[in-house]
C-alpha cells in the first residue's frame, strides 16, 4: 500500500476519493490517522458489512420489538424481504404523489378556498426530517404549499407558529406525524391546532391528514377514521422505519410532495448513495470510510465531538437533524453483548461562515476534543453572480472562508473531514441523507452497539408522565385545603400520606414554581428566604 505523508499533496492524493455517481467527493487528507490504518481496519470491517447485509436482508434489529430495520426499502422497494412490504412502499409512494396533486389541482380544498399553507406537527425525526427538506430544497417564490412546523409542546411556541396562518387556517393543510398516536408533544401541538381551528368556526377534521401506523393500537389512526369526523387522508408508517431514518417515507415525502418538491429526485439520490454505500471494499465506499474516520477520531469510544459546519443557508438545519440521527442512533449504555460502553459522539453545529464567527475561535486554540465534517457545495446559485471585489464573488468568498478555516485548524492538528457536492439539489440531498444513514448504521455494527432503538428515551417519556402524576396530587392537594399555605415539603409530606404519588420536595418545589407563575392554575406564591421557604396556595383560577 502507498505510504501516506502526514500532510501535503501526497497525502492529499491518498485521502480524497471522488464519487462522480452521487455528485459527492469525500476528503479525509486533514485526518491524523497513520498510513494504513485503513488497511488495518478492513477485516473488521468484514464483519461490519455481513451485518448491514442481514439488516438489509430482513434481519431483526431489535430482539425485544421483534422489528426490522428497513429504511433501506424505502428508496428501492425491490429489496424488501417481504412482497406486500414492497408493495406498500410502493403504494404510498403513489398515494403521496396523488393526494398532492388534488390539492395543488385545487380539486381538494380547505374551507376557505385552495390550500395555500401545510403545517406539520410532529416532533424529532417527524419534524427535522421534513424540515430539513424544506430548508434545503424550498423557494418561496415558487413552492405550491409555504410550509410551516409545529414541533414542541412550548405553548408560546405553537403561538408564534400559529400566529402567521390564523388568517388562513382555512386555506391551510395540516399533517400530524406520529407513528404511535402517543407522542405528547405532538398531540399536544395536535390538541391547540384544533383549538384554533374551532375558534374560528372551521372544521379540524376538513383539513387534516395522519401519518401513522395503520392499526388500531395508534391512536391517531383511530381518531384519524372517526366516522363521525374522519380526516381528509391517513398515510402510512411502518414499524419497521424508525423516526429518525423515516424522511424518504411518507414522514418527508408527504409534506416535500405538497410543497411541490422534487421527491423522486430525492428518492434517486438516495437509492443511489445506497449502491454505492453496500460496496465491500472500503476505499470505494464513503460511509465506510467516513465510520472509520469517526472510529479512529474517537478512538472507537466517542472521545471527539463532531462539529457540523454546512457553508450553504440551505443547510442550516443539518446540523440538528444529524444530531437526533447520530447521537439517537449511537448514544447507548450497553453494547449487543449486555456490556455497559456509554457509546455515542456528541453533534453541534450550525453554519458555515456565519458561525465560525461564534466558536472557531476556541475551536483553533481551545480544547482538542472534537473534529469537524465541513459540507460544501460547489454551484454558487442559479444564474451569474456580480464581483464583489475585482474578479471575485460573494461566492468565491464562501469557498475561501470554508478552505481558510480548514487549513486554520489543521495547522493547530484539528482534525477534519470535508465532505463535496457540487450542487444542492434533490439528488444531492438524498445522496446526503443516505450517506449519513448508512455511516451511522455501519459504525455502530463496528462498535458492537444497536443503532435502532433507543431505551434512553422511552425512560424519559416514563419519568415526565411520572411528574405529571405528581403535579395533579400537589393541585389536588392545594384545591382541598383553598387559602392554606404549603411549604413544598409540607406538599411532600402530604403527597406520601395522602396520595399514591411519590413524595420529592425538589420536584415538588419545581412544580409548584411552574403553577404560581401561570395565573390560570390558581396557585400563588408567597416567597420566603431561603426561597425554598415559599408558601403555595391555591386561591383561585384566573
Amino acid at each position: 500500500m502507498k505510504a501516506v505523508p502526514s500532510s501535503g499533496w501526497a497525502r492529499f492524493e491518498t485521502d480524497y476519493h471522488e464519487f462522480p455517481e452521487c455528485d459527492l467527493a469525500l476528503d479525509l487528507s486533514r485526518l491524523s490517522w497513520e498510513p494504513g490504518y485503513v488497511a488495518q481496519m478492513a477485516k473488521p470491517m468484514e464483519r461490519v458489512f455481513a451485518h448491514m447485509k442481514a439488516l438489509e436482508g430482513g434481519a431483526i434489529a431489535n430482539p425485544d420489538e421483534k422489528r426490522q430495520v428497513g429504511h433501506y426499502w424505502l428508496r428501492d422497494a425491490a429489496l424488501a424481504p417481504d412482497p406486500t412490504q414492497a408493495q406498500a412502499v410502493r403504494d404510498a409512494i403513489a398515494q403521496v404523489k396523488a393526494f398532492a396533486h388534488e390539492v395543488h389541482s385545487g380539486a381538494l380544498k380547505g374551507q376557505s378556498g385552495e390550500f395555500r399553507n401545510v403545517l406539520v406537527v410532529g416532533i424529532g425525526g417527524s419534524a427535522l426530517g421534513p424540515q430539513l427538506v424544506a430548508n434545503a430544497l424550498g423557494d418561496g417564490r415558487r413552492d405550491r404549499l409555504r410550509p410551516a412546523f409545529l414541533d414542541n409542546t412550548d405553548p408560546d411556541g405553537i403561538d408564534r407558529a400559529l400566529q402567521p396562518l390564523r388568517e388562513a387556517l382555512g386555506r391551510t393543510l395540516v399533517l400530524v406525524i406520529s407513528k404511535s398516536g402517543g407522542t405528547p408533544e405532538t398531540r399536544n401541538g395536535m390538541l391547540e391546532v384544533a383549538a384554533a381551528y374551532r375558534s374560528q368556526g372551521l372544521e379540524f377534521a376538513r383539513h387534516a391528514v395522519a401519518v401513522t401506523q395503520f392499526s388500531d393500537q395508534s391512536s391517531l389512526y383511530r381518531l384519524a377514521n372517526d366516522s363521525k369526523a374522519p380526516w381528509l387522508r391517513c398515510f402510512p408508517m411502518w414499524d419497521w422505519v424508525g423516526g429518525r431514518t423515516s424522511v424518504t417515507s411518507a414522514v418527508g415525502l408527504l409534506p416535500a410532495a405538497l410543497q411541490g418538491l422534487d421527491i423522486d429526485g430525492l428518492l434517486a439520490g438516495a437509492r443511489q448513495c445506497d449502491v454505492l454505500t453496500r460496496r465491500d471494499l472500503v476505499t470505494a465506499n464513503p460511509a465506510a470510510l467516513m465510520a472509520l474516520a469517526w472510529h479512529h477520531t474517537g478512538g472507537g469510544r466517542g472521545a471527539k465531538d463532531m462539529v457540523v459546519l454546512p457553508y450553504k443557508d440551505r443547510l442550516d438545519t443539518m446540523a440538528r437533524y444529524l444530531q437526533q440521527l447520530i447521537m439517537e442512533s449511537l448514544g447507548k449504555e450497553l453494547d449487543l453483548d449486555q456490556r455497559v460502553v456509554n457509546q455515542g459522539i456528541a453533534v453541534y453545529g450550525n453554519k458555515g461562515s456565519t458561525d465560525q464567527h461564534a466558536y472557531v475561535q476556541q475551536l483553533r486554540e481551545g480544547l482538542n476534543n472534537f473534529f469537524v465534517t465541513f459540507i460544501e457545495v460547489l454551484r454558487d446559485r442559479e444564474g451569474a453572480s456580480i464581483e464583489v471585489e475585482p474578479g471575485i464573488t460573494a461566492g468565491d468568498f464562501l469557498n475561501g472562508f470554508l478552505l481558510g478555516t480548514r487549513a486554520a485548524l489543521h495547522e493547530k492538528g484539528r482534525e477534519s473531514v470535508t465532505l463535496t457536492l457540487g450542487r444542492l439539489d434533490a439528488f444531492t440531498l438524498g445522496t446526503l441523507i443516505a450517506l449519513f444513514e448508512r455511516t451511522v448504521g455501519l459504525y455502530a455494527a463496528l462498535v458492537n452497539i444497536n443503532a435502532y432503538h433507543q431505551p434512553g428515551v422511552e425512560a424519559g417519556k416514563k419519568a415526565a408522565s411520572a411528574i405529571l402524576g405528581v403535579k395533579s396530587a400537589v393541585l389536588g392537594v392545594l384545591k382541598a385545603s383553598p387559602g392554606k399555605g404549603f411549604t413544598a415539603e409540607a406538599l411532600s409530606a402530604e403527597l406520601e400520606t395522602k396520595s399514591r404519588a411519590a413524595g420529592d420536595a425538589e420536584v415538588v418545589f419545581k412544580i409548584c414554581q411552574h403553577l404560581a407563575a401561570n395565573p390560570q392554575t390558581g396557585v400563588q406564591r408567597t416567597h420566603a428566604t431561603p426561597p425554598t421557604r415559599s408558601l403555595f396556595s391555591y386561591q383561585h383560577a384566573s
